[in-house]
């Protein structure tokens, strides 16, 4: 499981504004939601356009 270590911008009144990660979780983050995506646009239903196997190689090798 990713342990997300958060610390939190605040304003005058204490009200969070913003939130800070460290920038190693952050690429696991994107890395995640990325597969995530993909792995969808390649199992998506037949009437939409989806992914190839080798299409996906292709995408995730020129990021």
């Amino acid at each position: 499981m990713l342990e997300i270590v958060k610390k939190y911008v605040v304003d005058a009144h204490n009200n969070r504004l913003a939130v800070e990660i460290d920038i190693e979780t952050f690429s696991k983050i994107e890395e995640i939601l990325e597969n995530y995506g993909l792995y969808h646009l390649m199992n998506d239903d037949k009437d939409s356009e989806s992914l190839s196997l080798e299409q996906a190689k292709e995408y995730n090798e020129r990021r």
